[in-house]
């Protein structure tokens, strides 16, 4: 594995200070790196802008810049972990270049490793052909190369490359391009042997189909140079300019950079990032990494962030070391993106904080939102007031955004859910929750302008609901459309501000699913499933086929089998429909049964796929029926099976950190149910965890007995009382804190005899109303 984790004491040389606490050597930052994971394994501060790392070619997709395998193709400032669809970013690049250079564009752009890669916590360091070793550090908007050139009579060179971009090669048309920029050297000071450059890069497409946008940069050498700039029309040209004195070569087209020349082995740059301006990049370096500043200095007070800002809210005093490997390096990568680009946002003057990089609600509403919640209240709260800020200036809350631009809706508009999820749990502070609503109900009645998606050319994958022509008419949804989603989140937001007439249009319409509800399909023994339909009846499907599962397909990335369980706030009916308790239990065993699907291999042959969102909630929903045991034994089973702390450690793409958190579930011991204040209890694997809830309160969890084999509730107790539901609310543990004291043991216990979770919309709508207002 060209990857390899240091987890290292500090040196005795280190000039920062590091907390005794140091959580940060146990997050393994090269975790889910491979196999499809696309994790980024470089340098980053939570929520940082920056996101320092290499860029590897092998001619396919490299999301997040990084591979296993090939060749280095440059070192840039901004990456995304664990997207998918097609690569985002990979801009504002240096490159390390031993020799002479004839052409930019193919003399500079390749060059293999020597050894393997060290990644940690705020360093990463790559060790390349040429016999040159780079360090990288990061701030939030900064960043810090340190370059060991070998000793040879060879030019040293660092090839800054303004039209650099991550390439994507499967097309629909997702390629990011380079549509022009400029690049600015001068002195430094008085200095006539030291130079600096400034300029920017505008850029489009990549997973989400941006419209352009444009990011300043401003980079400093500490150490004497030469020069040159050069402009090409295309990767073969060479055209080389040389200059004496400060240069500006502009382009709309072509490809343009500086080529830098050093005497000395050892070279330092520093480089600052803005969207605003280069003087703001320049601002920005200056004040994050001063001149003089060290590597070490930047490595440690990254790792000093990691510890203060969100290891220290979970805390154990376990020793298992996998076990804390997995936690921490869990937590580090749902804390990657989105990315915190308050006072950054080119599109329009507002007080109000700026998130991007949000891939996609889709992925994070079921698992990762919530918890995002409870260990980042402040920063959650400002998630939900940019997405209200971006729907007043933009027109949308749309399900993705990136470089300042809605795209890459996926099964419809599934911020509705983070604003349920959040109203419902009394989240107030700043919110405008009048606006929130407002968004949600655009969202529901306004049918979004086709962007030509050829993903999916039959209406918008931009923003919005592009089925509700369907939904509106019909009350369910034909082929000739993708998404429409998310009703009852609006009805539940509705009747909390009360509106009561729009909860009851919206409550009645999130009854709609059932239309889809076909009890003509069959499969292993089982009858009954969602189906697909148009104005002539349901179409005939396979339960256990998707056809490609993909955007023009019928289902999206789950079989129908694993979406006939997704309707959570009917869940009595899907019991109901499903032949009642025991046969939703049966048709849940099977869907944990081996050998069944024969195209699912890497899964063990299983109807369930941890390795996508339709699947996450399914191993807890033998709590509906009081089964809690099964939930254990099934939820126990998938993160031990599929999770590791190893750069193949997760079950497909990270999804912007949703695989971590629903591991990070799986070892607090609940589940979240996203739009409703309820989780579903599980099993803790640590015998004493801490979650820092903010304001002085906690969440204490403890679990007598707890170990590999040793992990099924024999009974609990929730702050000192006895317990035996299922479930518990927001205002049993997170809203003032609380305590779960769990036993475990090494056989099942049905020891959950209380009311069941609750099923809002299963019964009538007085009921629903009830049943929302007691939350």
């Amino acid at each position: 594995m060209w990857v390899r984790k240091c987890l290292l004491l500090l040196a005795a040389s280190v000039t920062t200070v590091v907390a005794d606490d140091d959580l940060s050597k146990y997050a393994l930052t090269d975790t889910g790196s491979t196999n499809d994971g696309n994790t980024f394994p470089g340098v980053a501060r939570p929520l940082g802008v920056v996101k320092l790392g290499p860029d590897l070619y092998t001619g396919v997709d490299a999301y997040s810049g990084y591979k296993p395998t090939g060749n280095f193709m440059g070192f840039t400032m901004l990456h995304q972990s664990g997207t998918g669809g097609a690569p985002k970013y990979g801009v504002v690049s240096q490159m390390p270049v031993v020799g002479v250079v004839k052409n930019p564009l193919s003399d500079a752009m390749n060059d293999a490793r020597a050894a393997p890669d060290v990644t940690e916590v705020g360093y990463y360091k790559a060790s390349l052909g040429s016999g040159t070793v780079l360090e990288l550090g990061a701030t939030n908007k900064g960043g810090m190369y340190k370059y060991t050139f070998p000793k040879t009579d060879e030019p040293r060179n660092i090839l800054v490359d303004v039209s650099h971009v991550l390439s994507s090669y499967r097309g629909q048309q997702l390629e990011q391009r380079f549509l022009g920029g400029n690049i600015t050297v001068r002195r430094e000071g008085d200095d006539p042997d030291r130079f600096y450059y400034t300029g920017f890069g505008t850029y489009d497409n990549g997973w989400n189909r941006a419209g352009p946008w444009t990011v300043y940069f401003c980079g400093r050498f500490d150490s004497p140079s030469t020069y040159k700039t050069f402009l090409g029309a295309d990767f073969t040209s060479d055209k080389l300019v040389e200059f004496s004195d400060e240069s500006t070569y502009e382009s709309d087209s072509a490809r343009l950079g500086a080529l830098f020349a050093f005497k000395e082995n050892t070279v330092i740059s520093r480089v600052g990032v803005s969207f605003i301006s280069a003087d703001q990049a320049c601002s920005n370096v200056d004040s994050e990494i001063p001149e003089g500043t060290s590597l070490d200095d930047v490595r440690d007070e990254t790792k000093e962030a990691w510890n203060s800002q969100v290891f220290r809210k979970v805390t154990t005093k376990e020793t298992d070391v996998a076990k804390l490997n997995q936690l921490y390096s869990a937590l580090y990568f749902m804390h990657l993106l989105p990315t915190n680009k308050t006072g950054e946002n080119p599109l329009w003057d507002s007080d109000e904080p700026y998130y991007d990089d949000i891939f996609t609600f889709w992925d994070i509403y079921r698992s990762w939102t919530p918890l995002f919640h409870i260990l980042q209240p402040t920063h959650y709260e400002e998630l939900l007031r940019s997405m209200i800020d971006t729907w007043r200036h933009d027109g949308w809350v749309s399900d993705a955004r990136s470089s300042f631009h809605n795209g890459a809706v996926q099964g419809g508009s599934n911020g509705d859910n983070v604003f349920a999820d959040a109203f419902n749990k009394g989240v107030k502070g700043r919110v405008n929750w009048e606006d929130a609503f407002a968004s949600m109900v655009k969202n529901a009645e306004v049918v979004p302008e086709n962007n030509d998606d050829p993903r999916d050319p039959t209406g918008s994958t931009k923003e919005g609901r592009s089925a509700l022509p369907d939904w509106l008419d019909l009350g369910y949804i034909t082929p000739r459309f993708g998404r429409s989603l998310n009703d009852f989140s609006i009805a539940s937001v509705a009747l909390g501000l009360g509106k009561v007439p729009q909860f009851l249009k919206y409550y009645k319409r999130s009854l709609n699913w059932r239309r889809h509800w076909s009890r003509d399909m069959k499969a292993l023994g089982f009858r009954g499933f969602l189906g697909p339909r148009d104005e002539s009846g349901f179409i005939a499907q396979d339960p256990l086929s998707c056809g490609g599962c993909y955007w023009r397909d019928y289902y999206y990335q789950g079989l129908p089998w694993e979406y006939s369980f997704n309707a959570h706030h009917d869940m009595d009916t899907i019991i109901d429909l499903m032949g009642g308790p025991e046969r939703f239990v049966d048709r849940l065993e099977m869907t944990f049964t081996p050998n069944i699907v024969p195209g699912n291999g890497q899964f063990g042959h299983t109807i369930f796929n941890p390795g996508n969102q339709p699947s996450f909630a399914t191993p807890y929903l033998y709590n509906y029926v009081n089964r809690q045991e099964l939930s254990v034994k099934r939820s126990r089973f998938i993160a031990k099976s599929y999770y590791r702390p190893t750069p193949d450690g997760l079950p497909g793409n990270s999804d912007a950190g949703a695989m971590e958190s629903w591991l990070l579930w799986s070892m607090i011991g609940l589940y979240p149910v996203t739009g409703q204040p309820i989780f579903l209890i599980g099993s803790p694997w640590f015998s004493d965890l801490t979650i820092d809830l903010g304001g002085g309160k906690k969440l204490v969890i403890t679990a007598e007995g707890a170990d590999e084999d040793t992990y099924y509730v024999q009974s609990l107790r929730v702050n000192g009382r006895d317990w035996v539901k299922s479930w518990l609310s927001w205002g049993d543990i997170f809203e003032d804190g609380g305590t779960l004291e769990f036993v475990l043991g090494d056989e099942p216990t049905r020891w959950t005899t209380g009311r069941l979770p609750p099923a809002p919309a299963s019964t009538s709508a007085e009921h629903a109303r009830q049943l929302l207002r007691s939350w």
